[in-house]
């Protein structure tokens, strides 16, 4: 149930910073987040395509593939929510199923993805995500993270 509750507080928390950029007049972006030190700029860009606006013109397939993907992660989290020693596991794809579910939502219902915020240092200067976007990252992360460490401890078991 826990991890449910994380699906929903991810996908819910994203969808409404969503609305509070929809919202507001677009004439007030870019600009930067107070408090951050000109290091977080907010942004309302619209994304019809998969990241950088890729396959923008192939509607059925950017709005498809991700609902097959989240379909697929959902099912792979049914599958071991019993187990009580994949919690990593399941909050790696909690995380990233909350983040998907929140931009489907986007594709399905407003035709595209809102995106809202850039880190402003690096070679993140020029990227505008959303939080969804963050936590399928860090899902994402975390996973790679749990699949080595599953290898790993499979070759000292059998060592």
């Amino acid at each position: 149930m826990v991890f449910a509750g994380l699906i929903a507080l991810v996908a819910g928390g994203d969808l409404w910073l969503k609305h509070k950029i929809e919202t507001q007049e677009p004439e007030g972006f870019p600009r930067p987040l107070a408090g951050t030190k000109d290091r977080i700029w907010l942004y309302r860009n619209h994304n019809a395509g998969f990241p950088f606006g890729m396959m923008e013109k192939q509607q059925k397939v950017v709005q498809t593939l991700p609902l097959v993907l989240t379909s697929m992660l959902a099912g792979g989290l049914l599958a071991m929510w019993q187990d009580k020693e994949k919690r990593l596991q399941k909050l790696a794809v909690s995380l990233m199923i909350g983040g998907s579910l929140s931009n489907l939502y986007d594709r399905y219902v407003r035709g595209y993805v809102v995106d809202y915020f850039s880190l402003r240092f690096g070679p993140l200067k020029e990227v505008v995500f959303n939080l969804g976007d963050i936590f399928i990252f860090l899902g994402a992360g975390l996973q790679a993270v749990c699949v080595s460490l599953g290898g790993v401890r499979k070759e000292k078991s059998v060592g």
